[in-house]
């Protein structure tokens, strides 16, 4: 049977992989994911894509939470820290000589840009459940998610949805799980959101959950997403 869950309170894109991002109240969703999201992203002279860690696809590349991306259009314009804003098509030699290394902005073509799901989605109960341990509740901001969704009490609730489909709204239908393994990025300074280092969350993170936090979600029916929607588990 259909069970209300929860009611979205935050709507997020990152137009640059790693980059800060934009907060929206509507999100434009398409099978790939948030539409524009995580389309450009940083590349290495290797061909890496620059990211908070390093494997086969990605290369830790720092400094890149100190921009902001917003989409304008198909290019993303980049705030850099001096105020500077370029768009990400004209912006790799000031990104390089800000970083101090090589690096090119682009587009997606055939390796794709998002860690392992078109869309990740964390729970205001979960991040309760982090300032438990921590002693403080975490911004959501430090988990990057597209979607935040307030749901009562503190625990991990998306546990019990993993293969679950969930509609948000009247139009988007997803698949829920598995859980998102997170990284380093959760600790570290996002300066366009006022969060400074912070060594705690991963600790907690690991200790309680085995590194996992939030959901990977793929999506079944696109459609657009707005702040209040609530979220339906069928």
């Amino acid at each position: 049977m259909s069970q209300q869950v929860g009611r979205v309170v935050a709507l997020n894109r990152y137009p640059v992989k790693s980059m800060a991002g934009e907060h929206l109240d509507a999100l434009p969703i398409e099978e790939r994911g948030a539409v524009g999201d995580r389309v450009w992203a940083a590349y290495t002279p290797d061909g890496g894509i620059g990211s908070g860690k390093t494997t086969r696809r990605f290369r830790r590349v720092e400094g890149l939470l100190d921009l902001r991306a917003r989409l304008d259009g198909g290019v993303p314009r980049i705030t850099f820290p001096d105020g500077r804003e370029l768009p990400a098509d004209r912006a790799d030699d000031a990104l390089s000589q800000l970083l101090g290394r090589p690096l090119r902005l682009a587009r997606e073509t055939t390796v794709q840009h998002h860690d392992d799901a078109p869309l990740h989605l964390v729970t205001t109960a979960a991040i309760r459940r982090v300032g438990e341990l921590t002693g403080v509740v975490p911004d959501p901001a430090r988990f990057r998610a597209n979607l935040l969704l307030d749901v009562d009490g503190s625990g991990f609730a998306e546990d019990e949805w993993l293969g679950r489909r969930m509609r948000i709204g009247s139009e988007v239908v997803v698949r829920l799980g598995p859980g998102m393994p997170r990284c380093v990025m959760v600790d570290m300074a996002q300066p366009h959101e006022g969060l400074p280092d912070d060594g705690r969350l991963l600790k907690a993170v690991a200790a309680v959950h085995d590194l996992d936090f939030g959901l990977m979600v793929g999506v079944e029916k696109p459609g657009t997403i707005r702040l209040g929607d609530a979220a339906v588990l069928l």
